[in-house]
């Protein structure tokens, strides 16, 4: 069976760059092995990828497959196909690691310090309004004691004599691809690119230290449950220079006893009795700034609602305020002495209702309910 073209399997041109070709390899290698692809040709594929990228990648070799194809490579000592002897199919994650160095990255990078979440919980009516409240936030900062040097006061820490001050090491390691130098961070002095040697008494030479802090925390008005207030650089300290994380505070607002929220809608029940809901009434209804008069028409049903407009809760972003929806419930009188019970009966005797229930139709309801006050 003729062989594939190897700039085919990498899917690259034949004047592509050395860059490219390990692009090309990288991803290819990836799609193909074993321990991700479970097709079950995927040993194969991964095979074929590996030995094009051993020629392609040698510059002798590429330049004699590049006259002579297949045969120029075919004998060369340093090339195998088969890659009997090597553990070609294990731990993806070291192979990768190895080859590109994976992630040894200088310990000495600045790197930005981790954020801190608080929890804060508010009335409705501090929502309402927005207010600042002082919260306590237990972080790291820089070490007030050695001003995040981690050595004492005085005392200046010293060049590593094993990496030259740059915190890494390179180390050469032969491999399936051949050899390559792999960055790791220096032993002596743990990545930093120098040796403490008087080290911070009260940091112990980590440059950091663990403190308690109060911040003022302003919440904007309308603030809802489950969204947050972010403070910039109020977290964790950096480290080698990053940074600081942010400080999150997580909101949440108690249920009220009058209101119930609805985003930015407020609802309220309001109780009416029978006559007001029959004639009509003027209400004095709660708002979040105080009472406000609601009008209602005569003949309103139980459970109707009615709209109060601007009297709700502000939006964060703009400060428009929501609506008051106030749903009318009718209170039924209980526990009624002898005369009221006596008003009601003949108040009943002049609508026309029977003892089944069913209202009489010679008068219209609202008269008869007029003429009944004023009989009486």
């Amino acid at each position: 069976m003729a062989k594939r073209d190897y700039y085919e399997i990498l899917g690259v041109s034949r004047d592509a760059s050395e860059e490219e070709i390990r692009k090309a390899f990288r991803k290819k290698a990836l799609d193909s092995h074993p321990d991700r692809n479970k097709s079950p040709d995927a040993s194969e594929k991964f095979k074929e990828v590996n030995e094009a990228y051993q020629v392609l990648s040698d510059t002798d070799r590429r330049s004699r497959y590049d006259r002579l194809g297949h045969a120029g490579v075919a004998s060369d000592p340093g090339f195998t196909r088969d890659f009997e002897g090597f553990d070609v199919f294990g731990g993806l994650g070291d192979i990768f690691d190895t080859f590109f160095g994976g992630a040894s990255q200088s310990q000495n990078a600045p790197r930005r310090g981790d954020d801190v979440h608080l929890q804060l919980t508010l009335d409705l009516e501090e929502a309402y309004l927005g207010v600042e409240k002082k919260v306590k936030v237990e972080r790291t900062q820089r070490c007030r004691a050695c001003s995040g040097s981690g050595s004492e006061p005085g005392a200046t820490p010293v060049r590593c004599a094993d990496c030259q001050g740059y915190g890494q090491l390179k180390r050469a390691q032969r491999s399936l691809f051949g050899q390559f130098v792999q960055i790791v961070p220096c032993s002596s002095c743990r990545g930093r690119g120098s040796i403490i040697q008087k080290p911070c008494v009260n940091c112990r030479a980590v440059g950091l230290e663990r403190v308690k802090a109060d911040i003022n925390v302003k919440v904007p008005s309308g603030i809802d449950n489950g969204m947050q207030v972010r403070l910039t650089s109020e977290g964790h300290a950096g480290v080698n220079g990053g940074p600081p994380g942010s400080l999150y505070i997580n909101v949440s607002v108690k249920p009220h006893s009058v209101f119930h929220r609805d985003g930015v809608n407020l609802l309220v029940d309001m109780p009416i009795n029978f006559l007001q809901a029959a004639l009509g009434a003027d209400l004095k209804v709660p708002t979040m700034n105080g009472a406000e008069e609601l009008k209602i028409p005569p003949g309103t049903q139980p459970d109707a609602v009615f709209r109060l407009k601007g009297k709700g809760m502000p939006h964060v972003r703009d400060h428009s305020k929501g609506d008051l929806l106030v749903q009318v419930k009718l209170a039924v009188p209980t526990g009624l002495d002898p005369e009221q019970k006596e008003g009601l009966e003949n108040l009943a005797k002049i609508m026309g209702w029977t003892n089944n229930g069913q209202p009489g139709k010679d008068k219209g309801i609202f008269n008869k309910i007029k003429d009944a006050i004023a009989g009486s």
